[in-house]
Order: structure tokens, then sequence, then C-alpha cells
């Protein structure tokens, strides 16, 4: 199902996906935008919308951009950008371990 928001045309392919507990909770999902003035000025709204939902909540966002595919994660307040897969690989173990 997570593959389905990478095709363009797809009902699944504008907005958010929130997952608890290796569940998909909600998908299509309209984030806050982050007010903050010091972002990056080469980020946009789904940039902006990880910031803003990291800084209301405890969720790890993981952002893909349309454009380039680059991933950036948003950490508590923390943007890193042009993560490389086997970085994001270790951060998700770091965060989820394996039980």
């Amino acid at each position: 199902m997570i593959e389905n928001i990478f095709f363009k045309n797809s009902p699944l392919h504008d907005g958010a996906v929130i997952i608890s507990a290796n569940r998909i909770k909600a998908v299509r999902c309209v984030l806050p935008i982050s007010e903050k003035n010091d972002l990056p000025s080469y980020v946009g709204l789904r940039h902006r919308a990880a910031v803003g939902i990291a800084e209301e909540s405890d969720a790890l966002c993981i952002i893909v951009s349309e454009q380039r595919g680059e991933i950036s994660v948003v950490d508590r307040t923390n943007l890193m950008v042009n993560i490389k897969g086997h970085n994001l690989r270790e951060l998700l173990n770091k965060e989820f371990p394996s039980q």
C-alpha cells in the first residue's frame, strides 16, 4: 500500500501517511505547516509540513522529494536533508529497535 503513494496518479499520492505500531493509521493527511523562519529556502511545503508535525508531536518524519527523489528526515526539530538509504536504515533501526 505504501508504494502507491509514489505513483503520481494514485489517489494516495498527495498528503501524509501516518504509521503507528507498524500499521497505517491514516493516508492523505494534511499536516500543520511550520512557521519557522530559519528553514533553508529550498525546502517546500512538504518539508515545512514535516517540521510542523514534528514540532507538535513525537513523530519521526520521512520526506521524499518528488522532484529529486532525495530523502529527508525530521526528528523533533532537527531537519536532516539528502539522507542516503543506509543512513535512513540506521536511523530507523536506532529509533525502532527490533523486538
